[in-house]
C-alpha cells in the first residue's frame, strides 16, 4: 500500500479532543502491543490496508439486508487512492475474489491519486461520496463521523470475529459507534539493505552516538547515511515522532498531539536539535524529492538507511531485491525512555453517510474485515501485515513475520503525527513549519514559538 499520509484538509475545524475520544486511536495510554496482536506467529498480526479513492459511483439500494448486509445485491462503489502499481493489484484481487462469493453485490473501484485524495476528503465527504471508501483508524476515523460524514457500520461489527478489543477501540467513535473496518498495519522503523551492512562490516546501531558513529564511516565509504524527502509534506512527521518518542517518551508525545503541551517548550526543542544533528547526515534537498525517490535511493544502494514506513517495499522488485530488505527500531537516545513505543498505522475502510447501495456497503466491508480478504491484500502487497490474527502468516515474508513480532513487542504505538492529532493543525500548521525547519534548521526558538502561537488558536477548550 502506498502511505498516503499527507492530509491536507484546508477549511477542517475538529472538535476539541476529549478524554473519551483519545481512547480509540492506538495511542491510548499504555495500551499494550500485545494484546492488540494475539494471534499468528504467537504475538499477533496487525497490518495497514491500503487506502483508496476515487470518482463516485453509484448502485441501488438493497432491502433486507439488515445492519450487516446479508443478502444484499447491486452496485457498490469503492473509493480507493491506491494508485501505485503494487498497492492497487492487491485491490483488484480482493475485489475480485469478493464479486466470486457475493452473491450479486457488483464492486466498481475508483482509484485517484493519493495525496489528491486526501487533500480534498472534506469537499469529496460531503459531496457524492463512493459507498466505501478507505481511510485511517483513531483521530482521522472520529473527525468525520463526528461531523455527520460516516455511515454507522455497528452492525457489521457485530459479525466480525479474529479482531480484538483493542481494534473494536480504534475503530469507534465518540458516541460509542462503529465507523471503520481495520484490514492492515505496518511499522515505522529504520530501513536498510542487509548485504550492504554485510559487505561493508557495518552493525546495527543501538543507540544515537552508535548511529552517528555509523554514519560517520558511511560517509567515508562514499554512501550517503540517511536517504530523506519531504516533497508530499508527510514524511518528515515521521521523523519527529520518531525523535519525540525516544527523547521525550510516549505519553508526552500523545498530549502534544492533542494540544496539552506547549510547543515552545524545551522538550520540543530538544527534539528540534536532535534533528538538526541528523540533517546533517540526511539527503540534501529533501523537498524536492518524494518518499518514493527515497526508497529508491536504499534500493540503488546510493543511500544506505531510510526511516520510514514499511510501504518502502513496494519500491523493491518481488523476489532477491525485497529479500534484502530489513528495518530496526530507532535508536535509543535517553536510557530512562527506552525503544518500547513505536508506531505502526492502521489503515482500512469506511461506509459514507449516505451510501447509495447501504446493504452492498455493509455487505462489502464485512468481507474486507475476514481473513480471506486481508490474506489477498499482504500476499499480494508484502510491504504490509492483515489486522485479522486468523489471517494465514505461513506465507509471509521475512520481512512481514519481522514487522509482525516487532509491532507485537512493543509497549505502546502511535498512528503517525497527521493521524494523531486535529486535521486543521497537522495540515496548515506542522507541515509548513517542519518545512521551514528543513531549510531553516538554525532557528528553532522562532519555529516552535510560532507553533504554539498556531496551536493556541486550534486546541481550543
Amino acid at each position: 500500500m502506498s502511505r498516503p499520509q499527507s492530509e491536507s484538509t484546508p477549511g477542517l475545524i475538529a472538535p476539541p479532543l476529549t478524554t473519551a475520544s483519545l481512547t480509540s486511536t492506538f495511542t491510548t495510554s499504555s495500551m499494550s502491543r500485545r494484546s492488540l496482536f494475539k494471534g499468528a506467529l504467537g504475538a499477533a498480526a496487525l497490518v495497514g490496508l491500503p487506502g483508496f479513492l476515487a470518482a463516485c459511483g453509484s448502485g441501488s439500494s438493497s432491502s433486507g439486508a439488515g445492519a450487516t448486509g446479508q443478502g444484499a445485491t447491486g452496485a457498490v462503489s469503492y473509493g480507493s487512492n491506491q494508485s501505485d502499481a503494487v498497492p492497487k493489484k492487491s485491490i483488484a484481487d480482493m475485489v475480485t475474489a469478493y464479486q466470486q462469493q457475493s452473491g450479486g453485490v457488483t464492486v466498481s473501484v475508483n482509484t485517484i491519486d493519493h495525496n489528491s485524495f486526501q487533500e480534498n476528503i472534506n469537499n469529496y465527504l460531503q459531496g457524492n461520496p463512493d459507498d466505501v471508501y478507505t481511510w485511517f483508524s483513531g483521530y482521522r476515523m472520529r473527525f468525520f463521523a463526528d461531523k455527520g460524514l460516516a455511515g454507522d457500520i455497528s452492525g457489521v461489527w457485530d459479525g466480525i470475529s479474529g479482531m480484538g478489543d483493542a481494534l473494536k477501540t480504534a475503530s469507534t467513535s465518540t458516541d460509542g459507534k462503529q465507523y471503520f473496518v481495520p484490514a492492515t498495519t505496518y511499522p515505522w522503523a529504520v530501513f536498510y539493505r542487509p548485504s550492504v551492512f554485510k559487505a561493508k562490516g557495518y552493525q546495527v546501531p543501538k543507540t544515537m552516538d552508535d548511529f552517528y558513529k555509523l554514519t560517520a564511516q558511511m560517509k567515508t565509504d562514499k554512501l550517503i547515511p540517511l536517504a530523506f524527502a519531504d516533497k508530499d509534506g508527510w514524511p518528515a512527521m515521521g521523523t519527529f515522532d520518531q525523535l519525540n518518542l525516544r527523547i521525550n517518551g510516549y505519553d508526552f508525545h500523545v498530549s502534544l498531539m492533542a494540544g496539552k503541551e506547549n510547543w515552545a517548550d524545551q522538550k520540543v526543542k530538544k527534539v528540534f536539535d536532535a534533528w538538526r544533528k541528523l540533517l546533517e547526515v540526511s539527503q540534501p534537498d529533501s523537498l524536492g524529492r518524494t518518499w518514493q525517490e527515497s526508497a529508491q535511493s536504499v534500493q540503488k544502494n546510493d543511500a544506505a538507511m531510510l526511516v520510514q514506513g514499511m510501504f518502502m517495499a513496494q519500491q523493491f522488485t518481488k523476489g532477491a531485491d525485497q529479500e534484502d530488505l530489513d528495518f530496526f527500531g530507532f535508536p535509543e537516545i535517553d536510557s530512562n525512555i527506552g525503544t518500547d513505543a513505536i508506531e505502526a498505522p492502521i489503515d482500512g475502510n469506511m461506509m459514507a453517510a449516505r451510501p447509495k447501495n447501504e446493504a452492498g456497503a455493509k455487505n462489502f466491508l464485512a468481507y474486507l474485515a475476514t481473513p480471506a480478504a486481508q490474506q489477498l491484500l499482504v500476499s499480494a502487497d508484502p510491504s504490509v501485515i492483515a489486522t485479522n490474527t486468523n489471517a494465514d502468516t505461513s506465507g509471509y515474508t521475512a520481512l512481514q513475520k519481522k514487522a509482525v513480532d516487532f509491532i507485537g513487542a512493543a509497549k505502546n504505538i502511535s498512528q503517525f503525527l497527521d493521524r494523531d492529532t486535529r486535521p486543521d493543525f497537522a495540515s496548515t500548521v506542522m507541515i509548513p513549519a517542519l518545512q521551514t525547519f528543513i531549510t531553516t534548521p538554525s532557528d528553532v526558538d522562532g519555529l516552535v514559538n510560532s507553533i504554539q502561537n498556531q496551536a493556541k488558536t486550534i486546541f481550543v477548550s
